[in-house]
């Protein structure tokens, strides 16, 4: 039996529609939308080029580039999103629009029925998040946020490790966010102003590195400082986090730095970065300790103390992209196979614990969440 798999938008998405003679043959990839074609809205669009599990189906951007590039890539293009979501059968959408547009336009995709992939944060506000929030659960449509490490497989396979108890109980973390920016990625005014940091476009992403690890953040301690730059946005940031399980982690953050001790450069996500052979995050636990991304165990063989030696070991992971992986996660969610890796309200968790960061500095307060 042949079989045809049609999605539309609104309430018939991600239904079956038919089936025919053979059973064999390949389900036909999923339509998703993209609204926003800046970098990141690019970056999905050319992994879902070649996807096995979704296909690009349109892009809504107002700009004459991203009518260019959607020509370019053979696929329809809207300069409003509604209208894109109004004339599209689609299976779901991916949001990378600026942050301060999150609430609106995911909301607008719910009122249709349409799963949403957001890109972090959730939102530019703890009240916006909420917001899109709401609307996602009252309607019963999935809600996901960008987090894409959490596909990745190092990080899927340290968090069995943590969970088989390999470094006992966590006590202490140090993460390490540290590069250099060019100058020309702060042409655009808005990388230059309060939001535009590496607070939340950078170390966002190691917060939820650590909750999807450890667990959730209670309170945060926090300096930032402009003093490289001098811009209105911070360029270096330094951290302090009690989480709920008792376990405090340090976290240092710059984009003024030479220096190759960032996720990025360690765990060789993304081509356009030189993978680097060093470690950017340290977890220590009563039992052993854990590097990141290497997968470092050190742990003591025999008698335990300071004057004994310690024997280390490593898990050898087959890397994989996590924003292919990520992709094919939200297609079996929208089809309810699968729950969200990181939901609407797990990535509003992150974003109030990044926002605590700033609130923190700002206040020279230790910032309690509740």
């Amino acid at each position: 039996m042949r079989l045809i798999l049609e999605y539309y938008s609104g309430s018939e998405l991600c239904s079956i529609f038919r089936k025919s003679i053979d059973m064999t043959s390949t389900p036909i990839r999923m339509p998703v939308a993209v609204i926003g074609a800046g970098a990141i809205g690019r970056m999905h669009l050319e992994r879902m080029l070649s996807h096995a599990d979704i296909a690009p189906a349109a892009v809504a951007d107002p700009t004459d580039a991203a009518r260019d590039y959607a020509a370019a890539i053979g696929v329809p293009w809207f300069a409003d999103y509604r209208e894109l979501l109004d004339r599209t059968r689609l299976g779901a959408v991916i949001v990378a629009t600026p942050n301060s547009t999150h609430a609106d336009v995911g909301i607008a995709c719910i009122e249709r029925g349409l799963p949403v992939l957001m890109e972090k944060p959730v939102a530019d506000t703890v009240a916006e998040g909420q917001r899109l929030c709401d609307a996602a659960a009252a309607a019963g449509i999935p809600l996901m946020v960008g987090h894409q490490r959490r596909h990745n497989p190092i990080l899927r396979n340290a968090r069995k490790l943590l969970a088989d108890g390999v470094v006992g109980r966590p006590v202490s973390i140090t993460a390490l966010a540290t590069w250099l920016k060019p100058d020309s990625y702060f042409e655009p005014a808005w990388r230059r102003q309060v939001g535009g940091g590496p607070v939340l476009i950078n170390l966002i992403h190691d917060i939820d590195l650590l909750r999807f690890l450890i667990g959730d953040v209670e309170s945060v301690q926090a300096m930032t400082s402009n003093a490289v730059r001098g811009f209105e946005v911070e360029d270096t940031g330094a951290v302090l986090m009690r989480f709920a399980c008792g376990a405090l982690a340090t976290l240092a953050v710059s984009d003024t730095t030479v220096a190759p001790w960032n996720w990025d450069l360690a765990a060789g996500e993304a081509a356009h970065y030189a993978q680097l052979d060093v470690n950017s995050h340290f977890i220590s636990g009563t039992e052993g300790s854990l590097t990141l991304p290497r997968l470092d165990v050190w742990r003591y063989d025999g008698r335990r103390g300071w004057h004994e030696p310690l024997t280390q070991s490593r898990t050898p992971v087959h890397r994989a992209d996590p924003y292919v992986e990520q992709m094919r996660h939200l297609r079996a969610v929208a089809e309810g196979k699968e729950q969200p890796v990181c939901s609407g309200s797990d990535g509003l968790r992150t974003l109030q614990a990044a926002l605590a960061v700033q609130d923190a500095a700002r206040s020279q307060c230790a910032v309690a969440l509740v």
